[in-house]
């Protein structure tokens, strides 16, 4: 069965080279987190890749990743595509408002695919590193997709603890789980802080304790083709809200699966995974992302060269 890996790419900055995080090598040859989700995603069993980008970073985006990883993925019979998530890609009668300056949000992004989305996909972050375990398990679960399931979908279940960042808050979506492993709601929580070995919210009086072993969403969903036509009708609900703030306000994906969770009308697994999170929030970060790649090379779960054991 054809499966598709969908990274939203598309808030890399016009500027490509230092200063764009999505872009700061962090392996021994220069690779990027990018890099290491692709490997995992093919090496899972993924054969379709589909990057959400802007038409004005396209050819940068090519140069700097798009060319050299579409010669990997010709030599592993793995199908590249490109989408365009534009500012102005709206729902038919919604014209853009005069003041806004950025696309819609990570519901919009997923939305540029339509007419490319033909199989059931994963969508991931393009500055996140998840870790091989997520990547076969959202890849096993979308192996038993049938057009009789179109609302099954799943999520990868990260453990809070490991996804905190030792140099500031993070934004994760903490999950609600149900005794058979469903997503009952998402939390999306705001400023999370490492506290030794535990975790707080961070208020403005003060901290508030959070489970360390909660399981949060990191944007990695496990989706049907025919959510597409689902996310593409909530675009058009998301205009229609009374209280939508047309200049700041975005379409996100873990909110509206959560409005259709709430509704009745999806489900979701959440396939728990025990991979350390990695990613580049902060500057300071970087070191230690590097150092990471570095141990994870040592311990052979990567070639130092990324594609060698898979090529």
């Amino acid at each position: 069965m054809k499966t598709s890996l969908v990274i939203m790419a598309a808030g890399i900055g016009s500027r490509f080279g230092g200063g764009i995080k999505q872009l700061e090598p962090v392996g021994m040859h220069g690779e990027i987190i990018m890099d290491y989700s692709i490997h995992d995603a093919i090496e899972a069993g993924f054969n379709k890749i589909i990057f959400i980008i802007r038409k004005d970073i396209e050819e940068a985006f090519r140069e700097v990743i798009g060319e050299r990883i579409e010669a990997i993925c010709k030599q592993l019979n793995v199908e590249i595509d490109y989408a365009f998530q534009a500012i102005d890609d709206l729902p038919k009668g919604v014209k853009l408002p005069k003041d806004r300056t950025k696309p819609w949000g990570t519901g919009q992004a997923v939305l540029a695919c339509k007419g490319l989305i033909k199989e059931p996909f994963a969508v991931i972050n393009a500055d996140d590193y998840y870790g091989k375990e997520s990547f076969f398990k959202l890849h096993d679960f979308l192996e038993e997709y049938t057009p009789e399931k179109p609302t099954d979908f799943c999520a990868a279940g990260f453990i809070l603890k490991n996804t905190l960042s030792e140099n500031g808050g993070v934004t994760r979506g903490v999950c609600q789980v149900n005794e058979n492993g469903y997503l009952t709601g998402i939390d999306e929580t705001k400023n999370i802080v490492k506290v030794g070995n535990k975790a707080a919210v961070q208020k403005e009086d003060g901290q508030e304790s959070i489970d360390e072993n909660s399981h949060v969403s990191m944007n990695m969903w496990g989706l049907t083709p025919e959510f597409v036509e689902t996310l593409e009708k909530g675009f058009k609900e998301f205009f229609e809200k009374p209280d939508v703030d047309v200049l700041k306000g975005e379409y996100l994906l873990p909110i509206y699966i959560d409005e259709l969770l709430q509704k009745g009308e999806v489900t979701v697994k959440v396939l728990e995974t025990q991979d350390k999170w990695f990613g580049v929030t902060y500057k300071e970060d970087k070191d230690s992302v590097v150092e990471s790649f570095k141990k994870l090379i040592e311990e052979g779960v990567y070639k130092e060269k990324l594609f060698d054991d898979i090529l």
